[in-house]
């Protein structure tokens, strides 16, 4: 994908983060780049460039390309949103956001672009977490989770193997100002390795946080 962005913090931040869960990055920091790029098969786009508006680099990508473009920008009044969607863009993201969310959003916008059905449930092995009846059954037996449980497992599962840091979770799951202590993760963590039958499915990472994986 392509990343078009000229904080350079926040697209090291970004391209990192995809790239844990499996993208390619491309970085480019300008609306000219951008423009100019080929071979990409989606764009995230910031608004606010240097050289060429946001609007406008969308608007010169859509007289070539039917790429899945989302865009990023501080701007959240809806009239800004109306804006961004009438230039083509298939979705629109206000800082700040989550990796989550943003990644939520890219397989919505490939799917829609492919002709794929909207489905966003989760399968890791015998588990299965479907996001919109809110059910987690393995292998074919539902789990009772509370509501809390399964944002949290629901996370944790999308993501095999990655390593999800404490302080991202408690944005995440609990809220994105949360700033005491993250005790009530490692209690609902607890609760939910029991559920599963095997504490083997989330890995704690001494200091860092939490691996969700399959048992072998």
């Amino acid at each position: 994908m392509l990343l078009v962005e000229d904080d350079v913090a926040i697209a090291e931040s970004l391209r990192e983060g995809l790239s844990a869960v499996g993208h390619t990055v491309q970085h480019v920091s300008t609306g000219k780049a951008a423009i100019d790029a080929m071979n990409y098969e989606l764009m995230i786009l910031d608004i606010g460039l240097p050289d060429i508006d946001g609007l406008d680099v969308c608007r010169s990508v859509r007289k070539k390309s039917n790429v899945p473009i989302i865009m990023l920008t501080a701007r959240n009044e809806e009239i800004d949103r109306v804006l961004g969607l009438e230039s083509g863009a298939d979705d629109y993201l206000a800082k700040p956001f989550s990796l989550r969310e943003l990644t939520a959003r890219i397989r919505a916008v490939s799917r829609r672009s492919v002709g794929q059905p909207e489905s966003d449930t989760v399968v890791v092995g015998g588990l299965v977490v479907d996001p919109v009846a809110r059910r987690a059954l393995l292998r074919n037996t539902e789990i009772p989770l509370t509501a809390k449980e399964f944002d949290l497992l629901e996370l944790l599962a999308r993501e095999p193997g990655r390593v999800h840091r404490r302080q991202e979770i408690m944005e995440s799951v609990w809220d994105s100002n949360w700033f005491g202590s993250t005790k009530t993760l490692d209690v609902h963590i607890a609760t939910i390795r029991k559920k599963l039958g095997d504490p083997r499915w989330i890995e704690a990472v001494r200091g860092i946080g939490f691996r969700f994986t399959e048992p072998r």
